[in-house]
Order: structure tokens, then sequence, then C-alpha cells
């Protein structure tokens, strides 16, 4: 985690978020990238208010999907398929050559 968030001074290796795709829904952006050589992929969720980042959510190594919660305002309505469609998944995670725990970001 040391070499990720750049406090580890005494290793050489960096890491560099390069993103290769980015996706925004309303206030969230969805921003994808992976580092072949060290088989690590990463999805940052980002919450953007006025034009700042508000909130950043990190998935390592973790397949995401995305889908919308009922129709928006009706949370009391029963959830079906219908109701939470999937938006957007990664992809990334399936180049790093392993399998990795899928996880769904209701927004």
């Amino acid at each position: 985690m040391r070499l990720l968030t750049g406090t580890d001074k005494t290793s050489s290796d960096t890491f560099h978020f390069k993103p290769q795709t980015i996706k925004a829904f309303g206030s969230t952006v969805l921003v994808e990238g992976c580092d072949q050589d060290r088989s690590i992929s990463w999805v940052h969720a980002w919450t953007v208010t006025d034009g700042i980042i508000t909130q950043v959510r990190e998935y390592f190594n973790t397949s995401l999907t995305v889908t919308r919660f009922g129709n928006g305002s009706d949370f009391s309505s029963k959830v079906t398929s219908l109701h939470c469609p999937s938006l957007w998944e990664s992809s990334v995670s399936n180049r790093v050559g392993k399998s990795v725990p899928g996880l769904v970001l209701a927004i």
C-alpha cells in the first residue's frame, strides 16, 4: 500500500495512475486503469460537486459493476433487475490475468 500511495521512500519503484477509461454519471465519475507489470487493476469512483472532487472511493484488483438503484427517488418500491440496470462494468480487471472479486456500486 505504501508503494501505491507514494509514502514508501525506500522503494525505487513507482506506481503511476494512468487512466484507461473515464465515464461520468451525473456527479459520479468512474476512472479505470491497470499496471500490467504488477498485475494491479484499479477503479476510482469520484463524487464531483461544483467541479471539485469531494469524495474518492478506490477499488484495487476488483471488478466493479455500477447500477442505479430504483427509479431515482422511490426507494420503497420492490427492487428487481428492471429497477437496477447495469450502467457500467469495469473491463481492465480481466486483463491482469487473475480472478478478482466483484462488487456492485449503486448510485
